[in-house]
């Protein structure tokens, strides 16, 4: 379903968006404590893959949970967050860890900067962060961090909207989504199977951030 646009087309926009997390800080955890879909996803992943496997946790915050989750399991767990702020209280939650402040575009097939492939890459919350155009751009480089028959686990806020200006924890962020049958679509064009689905209607723990239905993804890299 890519719209034909490469990474050398687009200009990317970002203004904002790290700001706001940096910003957030540790209040982002206590807006949203309660994270079964995301655990769950999590657990998924642990009893697909060996001990020892390597995971990239892409937009992964405070590092809490996915990346203390996956470390406890015994993965070897890299974090890349947007947002300095993000990265140092990961580092300092889950120093087991390791962790880079870059783009997911920073990423990409020949980008500047090469991580080397994965077991299985997370992106919980992360994609919704882009612009629709770059969304596609997203799932290409995630297959190819991706070994092949690698595991793919994302959550999105199902919502008709491409870079919408909302409000969030006293900050202003920019979100995009889909109806759930358009982001079946999305990764199903973007060289991924579908194996698990599940669905959540969520209330976050503050009262500027609306209730949201958060849909959780767990797919394998089509080869």
């Amino acid at each position: 379903m890519s719209n034909g646009a490469d990474y050398e087309s687009i200009r990317f926009d970002r203004s904002g968006q790290a700001e706001a997390f940096d910003a957030i800080g540790d209040r982002y955890d206590e807006a949203f404590p309660h994270k079964e879909g995301q655990l769950s996803a999590g657990e998924w992943l642990i009893d697909s893959l060996p001990a020892g496997s390597r995971m990239l946790d892409l937009g992964c915050g405070t590092g809490v949970p996915t990346t203390r989750q996956l470390t406890d399991a015994g993965f070897e767990v890299v974090g890349v967050d947007l947002s300095r702020r993000m990265v140092q209280l990961a580092r300092e939650y889950v120093p087991e860890a390791t962790f880079h402040q870059l783009d997911i575009a920073d990423l990409r097939p020949g980008g500047p900067h090469d991580l080397g492939r994965f077991d299985a890459v997370a992106a919980f919350f992360s994609l919704l962060m882009l612009p629709r155009v770059e969304i596609p751009l997203a799932l290409q480089t995630i297959r190819h961090l991706l070994v092949p028959g690698g595991l793919f686990v994302l959550s999105m806020v199902e919502a008709d909207v491409d870079n919408y200006a909302i409000p969030f924890l006293g900050n202003t962020i920019r979100v995009s989504g889909y109806v759930l049958e358009d982001l079946h679509k999305v990764i199903e064009a973007g060289g991924f199977e579908i194996v698990k689905e599940a669905s959540y209607t969520y209330a976050p723990a503050v009262a500027d951030v609306p209730p949201e239905e958060q849909v959780f993804l767990c797919c394998r890299r089509h080869d």
